[in-house]
């Protein structure tokens, strides 16, 4: 017997409530969820959209990442609330500061990463979480980063063209075609100062991902990056 892989359904893992704790002394609430029976071939650190808009960790792209990607691509995911923010996890310490003491979140999200040695880190960062990516990726030992609806409003020019000078680290960067702040012409314009830069302009997309197909192709490119292997992904889950 089998199950469509849509919507909410969350997949076997091993999932585990955690506590990172930032520079600064603040507790940010997150989960690590890793596949049940193997050891994983990557590790996502999510970064989630804005939080004064509803952005969270679990923001559903982020959530859904979670749910499927440990058992369908054998990846590890952690994610996790920055500075601030509320879910049904919690709360974690802080308040929202523009994306400024975020970089202390993003370096606590490393350090568990280093502390449990959890392979071929990549950050996904989606809207607002690739501003942070952007601006404090190349701070940390990372083998990648993917970029969900980049608006670029708070990553300046000099940040972004600064990744020109990690060649080895991988920068790809999903753009909707119908994104409410980005659009394919000019992000390919001002993403050009990466030249190693993957930019894949996604037909139809929108900044949301609003669908079960914009989920698969999103999860999708996310596992073409760190894990192409693992492709194509099902769509259908054994219960058998």
């Amino acid at each position: 017997m089998s199950i469509e892989i849509r919507g909410p359904l969350e997949l076997p893992a091993r999932r585990e409530d955690i506590v990172l704790t930032t520079a600064d002394d603040l507790s940010l609430v997150g989960e690590l969820a890793l596949p049940e029976e193997k050891a994983p071939v990557a590790t996502l650190v999510t970064l989630h959209p804005l939080p004064t808009a509803g952005g969270f960790m679990d923001s559903h792209i982020i959530r859904k990442a979670a749910a499927r990607l440990p058992a369908l691509a054998d990846l590890a995911v952690l994610r996790f609330n920055t500075r601030g923010t509320t879910s049904a996890r919690g709360t974690s310490d802080g308040a929202f500061d523009g994306g400024a003491a975020e970089q202390f979140d993003v370096a606590a999200a490393m350090e568990l990463v280093r502390d449990r040695a959890l392979p071929r880190p990549w950050l996904v960062g989606w809207s607002f979480g690739t501003e942070l990516a952007l601006k404090y990726g190349r701070e940390h030992d990372v083998e990648g980063i993917i970029l969900l609806s980049p608006p670029l409003h708070r990553a300046t020019e000099a940040e972004v063209s600064a990744w020109a000078e990690s060649p080895d680290v991988e920068v790809v960067v999903l753009v909707p075609e119908l994104d409410d702040y980005l659009r394919p012409p000019e992000a390919r314009e001002r993403f050009s100062a990466i030249p190693h830069a993957t930019l894949i302009a996604v037909e139809g997309g929108k900044h949301l991902w609003v669908g079960e197909s914009q989920t698969r192709r999103v999860l999708t490119e996310i596992v073409a990056a760190v894990n192409p292997a693992a492709l194509p992904l099902p769509t259908e889950w054994s219960t058998a």
